[in-house]
């Protein structure tokens, strides 16, 4: 499997308030298609599929929110190609191809977002390394 390509279709921000109490920051991505493609522009032995997707940041339901929805084409050997498509009829996928489809989303979308997170001044959604002074007392054994 190879993706050869990806796509944003929408992507959107919304800050509704700027009182940030308890805050709670939920994600949540969601396939909500999957279908065969052909391709005149992209000549190759292998079989495409597209992959429409949607990838949520939620702060809370009255501060913020951030939705990206978008799409993945990918190359794939033709058996590979009709079981994925057989699975996704009961809308289901095997771990070996939601967990690649769902990192590659997740490098995309986060990187996005945490551009977006900091132009509104939100929040980040993921922890960044941080350096910090080392403290002396630890330092001495």
């Amino acid at each position: 499997m190879k993706i050869i390509g990806f796509n944003f279709n929408k992507i959107s921000a919304e800050k509704t308030s700027n009182q940030i109490k308890e805050l709670k920051i939920t994600t949540n991505i969601d396939i909500s298609e999957i279908k065969e493609i052909e391709s005149d522009f992209l000549k190759t032995k292998e079989e495409l599929i597209e992959i429409n997707f949607k990838y949520d940041v939620v702060y809370n339901t009255d501060i913020a929110k951030i939705e990206f929805k978008g799409n993945l084409i990918i190359s794939l050997e033709s058996k590979l190609k009709k079981d994925i498509l057989k699975q996704w009829k009961d809308k289901t996928l095997s771990d070996e191809l939601k967990l690649p489809l769902f990192n590659v989303i997740l490098r995309k979308s986060n990187l996005r977002a945490l551009q977006l997170e900091d132009e509104m001044n939100l929040p980040l959604h993921i922890s960044l390394p941080m350096l910090r002074k080392e403290d002396k007392k630890e330092k001495k054994e």
